[in-house]
């Protein structure tokens, strides 16, 4: 049978690793997890217990096509906590995951053929999804010196679109208020349409995460319940769009999608209460522990290079003094140093064999364990 050239992707080189590290631990190993992008806690008890309540009550069947209105107006309330913004509930959507936003919001903004811009390092997703959709991903080299994301320096007037993602994976970069306002205007000027990946708010230690929603209201905003919410595997996402798009997201997703799941919004309801934030706002100082305890770690083993880790629970590390195969390098980690960890090739197909994506949200004694692993092995590399 045919298939499509649009169905032609790369793989998702971290899929790979995690399926090395289970066959591993099948084996009988015992690994210590830096390479999966999520958090190793579940669903905050609030949460479940609020699906609990809700299915016992009856049956959870399709939602509007935008989501629960009560959960959008708890989203639009978290607007007013995090940023001040007063956010009008009727421009929540919810989606399935971030990556059904993704296809909606590409949906939406571009025609077939389209050039959307996105910064590098940067989430491969991205570029497979506007592939897939017969669009065109331009990649812009960013540096050290921009902390590696874009300027409006790098945007041309043949771009249609444009990706930030603040903090960003892999490189937990944060675009401050200065630079995403600058970033805003310039799209404006230029007529290119702007997405702001913001999934991985919540998660912030140096300085606050800033929403594009506070520098302009003429772009897509992009959220999930996967990482601060620490509800990976509900597949439960929201996008905030212009007003005059609202109709447009609204009847691509009743085709797409009907509607998110019904049982993760609800769960999600729970996640939003005072007890279910309590829990996560826990987490997140696991994950500041765990931040310092890596960064610690690398340095002491002489991966010094690193990106500032502003956000998320990433740490991006220069490795090209030690390797040009970063892809090789991982699994020399993970069978000898028993510690999963991604390879950069994933994030910049043009510099990522000298860089690796170390995962810290996992358990802080995971992270001590991992790092004492490593420790030992780019010891014995230098030996």
């Amino acid at each position: 049978m045919r298939h499509s050239s649009r169905a032609i992707v790369d793989p998702f080189i971290v899929m790979d690793v995690m399926e090395a590290a289970r066959a591993a631990e099948e084996a009988g190993r015992h690994i210590i997890h830096m390479e999966v992008g999520q958090p190793g806690s579940g669903a905050p008890e609030a949460a479940r217990a609020k699906l609990a309540a809700e299915m016992e009550a009856g049956p959870l069947g399709y939602t509007v096509a935008l989501g629960r209105p009560d959960l959008r107006e708890g989203i639009a309330a978290l607007y007013q906590e995090w940023y001040g913004i007063e956010l009008d509930p009727s421009r929540v959507v919810l989606t399935a995951g971030a990556s059904g936003a993704f296809i909606l919001a590409f949906t939406a903004l571009f025609d077939a053929g389209a050039k959307v811009a996105l910064g590098e390092p940067c989430y491969p997703s991205y570029r497979q999804i506007l592939s897939s959709l017969s669009l065109e991903p331009v990649g812009l080299q960013t540096h050290a010196e921009t902390r590696y994301q874009p300027t409006p320096d790098h945007l041309t007037v043949n771009l249609d679109g444009l990706i930030v993602a603040s903090p960003a994976n892999p490189t937990g970069t944060m675009l401050f208020e200065a630079e995403l306002r600058a970033l805003a205007d310039a799209c404006t000027s230029r007529g290119i349409s702007l997405i702001s990946d913001e999934i991985y708010h919540g998660l912030q230690y140096e300085g606050r995460a800033v929403s594009a929603l506070e520098v302009t209201d003429d772009a897509y905003v992009i959220n999930s319940f996967s990482k601060y919410f620490s509800m990976t595997g509900w597949r439960l996402g929201w996008m905030v769009v212009p007003l005059d798009h609202v109709r447009i997201i609204e009847r691509l997703a009743q085709n797409m999608f009907i509607c998110p799941s019904h049982a993760a919004q609800v769960a999600a309801l729970g996640a939003l209460s005072p007890d279910g934030r309590a829990e996560l706002d826990q987490h997140r100082e696991t994950y500041a522990k765990n931040r310092t305890i890596l960064l610690n770690g690398l340095a002491e083993a002489g991966l010094t290079k690193t990106a500032p880790a502003d956000g998320a629970f990433y740490v991006y590390a220069d490795v090209s003094n030690f390797t040009d195969d970063a892809r090789a390098f991982a699994a020399d980690i993970l069978d000898k140093a028993g510690v999963a960890v991604t390879p950069g090739l994933d994030f910049d197909k043009a510099r990522g064999a000298g860089t690796l994506r170390f995962s810290y949200a996992r358990s802080t004694a995971d992270i001590e364990a991992g790092v004492t692993r490593l420790i030992s092995f780019m010891d014995a590399q230098k030996g």
